[in-house]
């Protein structure tokens, strides 16, 4: 049997599954929430492309364009700086001289970026549809319920919150008015570290996943450490006896691009291409994560194939946009998607060049669209947790 790019490489061929309407149907062998939106819509006209230059030269200096790693390529062109959610952020702050901050990323990624930013500065999300299914999964009334659980339990005293940085504005508020600290894919160990010298217990939002992955892959927990609180159910599910006993309570949320890896997804690869190396991002389930070779963020998946020898093979269990920008950046490396179904993160994907170009066409006419503000009380907290996170050592 002839194998090709299409079948193998990083454009999987799509399936039934894969070409589902977002939001019609679910997948019912996945995780709850998760779904797979299929292929992007065509290329933009071209014709927005020069119009997406002329507004960006007219702003000049006064704008400022973030683009996250998972935004099409059509996005990424007329981007300032990429990277990350929380690198993104940063590098908004540290250009006061930028009156806007257009933000290609997802929702919680532009309040973050309006939290670090100063108050002259506004922060516009293209389409304010671009959430994300992650940070969803975790509310202020869903966490503040929680805590009453864990209250109840005459454990909160001594449990510390550490939110992942895929959290909304509301709940690295809470996190910040806890006593917690936030966390990245890079720096979960240190947070969970310092988690534990403040109490004998850490609540982990929203991400399941990271969680476990981290206190038990990289700390030598046990997966009988951890437990998972679901909000959908009296209690979280658990008993007062489960909760006193955990060390790990981990909130029953996760990414739905990365929860769609699977442990046949590594056997499968395994057998078609022999000699790969299985590199793939924490978010996704332990399972996954237990048989893969490598384990690391974004930044990480992108290092560590800049570092890669040529020649080497390489499946990538993260989001396709950026699995194809990495395979085109090294031509003398084989780079396939870990997955056969094609899955894009749809929500990061409504940041299109149309919505790019209405957003800077907007700013141009003196109108500033879709502006992201988190108002004082919540950016005071969240703040707090985010400034915990910075003074990890």
């Amino acid at each position: 049997m002839t194998t090709t790019t299409e079948t193998y490489g990083v454009d999987p061929t799509p399936t039934p599954l894969a070409l589902l309407l977002l939001g019609r149907e679910a997948d019912p062998n996945s995780e709850r929430g998760v779904e797979c939106p299929g292929d992007l819509p065509a290329a933009s006209d071209p014709d927005l492309v020069e119009r997406a230059r002329a507004a960006k030269e007219k702003l000049g200096d006064r704008v400022f364009i973030l683009g996250h790693h998972y935004q099409r390529d059509e996005v990424i062109e007329f981007a300032d700086v990429t990277g990350d959610s929380f690198k993104l952020a940063r590098d908004a702050a540290a250009r006061p001289e930028a009156e806007y901050i257009v933000f290609c990323g997802v929702h919680f990624m532009a309040e973050s970026a309006d939290i670090l930013t100063s108050s002259a500065q506004q922060v516009v999300l293209p389409d304010l549809a671009a959430g994300c299914s992650m940070a969803d999964m975790a509310t202020a009334e869903q966490v503040a319920e929680c805590w009453d659980v864990l209250t109840e339990a005459g454990i909160a005293d001594v449990t510390v919150p550490v939110s992942y940085m895929n959290s909304s504005a509301d709940i690295k508020a809470f996190t910040g008015k806890h006593g917690g600290t936030i966390c990245t894919s890079s720096n979960a160990q240190r947070a969970l570290e310092w988690a534990y010298e403040q109490g004998s217990k850490v609540l982990f939002l929203p991400d399941q996943h990271l969680g476990r992955n981290t206190a038990v892959r990289d700390m030598g927990f046990s997966l009988d450490d951890c437990v998972l609180y679901n909000p959908h159910k009296p209690n979280g599910g658990l008993t007062v006896e489960q909760l006193r006993d955990a060390k790990m309570i981990l909130w029953r949320g996760h990414c739905s691009v990365h929860g769609r890896f699977s442990l046949d997804s590594v056997n499968d690869v395994r057998a078609r291409i022999p000699g790969v190396t299985v590199l793939v991002h924490p978010e996704c389930k332990h399972e996954v994560v237990s048989a893969a070779d490598m384990v690391g963020s974004t930044e990480y998946i992108i290092k560590a194939l800049d570092a890669a020898e040529p020649g080497s093979k390489w499946a990538i269990g993260t989001e396709l946009n950026l699995v194809r920008r990495l395979a085109k950046a090294h031509p003398d490396k084989e780079i396939v998607f870990l997955d056969r179904a094609v899955c894009f993160c749809s929500t990061m994907n409504r940041i299109d060049l149309p919505h790019l170009v209405w957003a800077l066409e907007s700013l141009v006419d003196g109108r500033v669209p879709n502006v992201i503000t988190v108002d004082p009380e919540t950016e005071k907290y969240a703040k707090a947790a985010l400034d915990r996170m910075l003074a990890l050592p």
